[in-house]
């Protein structure tokens, strides 16, 4: 099972919810959260790059008493910095030029493009033991992510409640009253996007009309600018959820698209 953020500040929870949340401030991505012993904890910190695009701007991670710190093309262990290959009591990091990756022994593998995209997947001892923007893993949508007993909240409020508390941290709460724009005018752009020959084996294993959506609020989000970050960082995720699925994407990037 697998917990994603990417692109314009999309994020996907283990249970399959997808939703929006445009915070800059540090947040508990996802954690082990039972009361005892923790066995991990994932933090990420996103901020607006030079060209205004959403990136992750540092990856936190501590897997029992190792704290790892990634920034696009540097692994910090314990206050080291490491090369990698690199190998410590039970976690494995590689990277190369494209991907970090973290596999730990506990049931956990990371993966980072270094820019804005992450994929977290844990192993099924943890379900119902998660929080974080990744939700609380226990198979059932909406349920005690956006509803918990008599209240509901929308993606803001969510994404809010997972703030990591800094005393010096000097970071606005997006405003919780924002409503989405509905973005229709670009469904059909989407639509014809993702289901390009090359998805042909993608279309019964991931759930389209998530993945639609995500491109029509980037289309929308991007005021009709042809920059690659609006059109293909959600058709890349689309990709990667594909492989992830045991799907095979054909070559979808051509000489001038993506």
């Amino acid at each position: 099972y697998v917990c994603s953020t990417w692109g314009n500040n999309h994020f996907k929870t283990f249970d399959g919810d997808v939703y929006q949340f445009p915070g800059v401030c540090e947040y508990n991505f996802v954690s082990d959260c039972r009361e005892a012993y923790k066995e991990f904890s994932v933090h990420i910190q996103r901020a607006l790059n030079s060209n205004g695009h959403p990136e992750i701007q540092y990856i936190l991670v501590k897997i029992k008493d190792i704290m790892v710190y990634l920034k696009p093309n540097l692994v910090v262990v314990d206050g080291r910095i490491v090369k990698t290959p690199y190998y410590t009591s039970g976690v494995l990091i590689e990277s190369n030029e494209i991907y970090t990756k973290i596999y730990a022994k506990l049931g956990m593998v990371l993966m980072w493009n270094q820019q804005d995209a992450l994929m977290v997947e844990l192993d099924n001892k943890f379900n119902n033991h998660t929080c974080g923007l990744c939700g609380d893993y226990n198979g059932i949508q909406i349920y005690n992510e956006f509803i918990k007993g008599d209240t509901s909240y929308n993606s803001i409020t969510y994404g809010n409640m997972q703030k990591i508390s800094k005393p010096n941290a000097k970071c606005e709460d997006p405003d919780e009253t924002q409503a989405l724009p509905s973005c229709n005018e670009h469904r059909d752009e989407c639509q014809r996007m993702l289901t390009s020959p090359a998805f042909a084996d993608c279309r019964l294993r991931l759930n389209l009309e998530m993945y639609i959506q995500a491109c029509m609020q980037d289309k929308c989000a991007c005021n009709g600018r042809d920059d690659s970050f609006c059109l293909c960082s959600t058709i890349s995720e689309y990709s990667r959820q594909c492989s992830h699925a045991g799907g095979r994407p054909g070559e979808w990037r051509t000489q001038n698209f993506c």
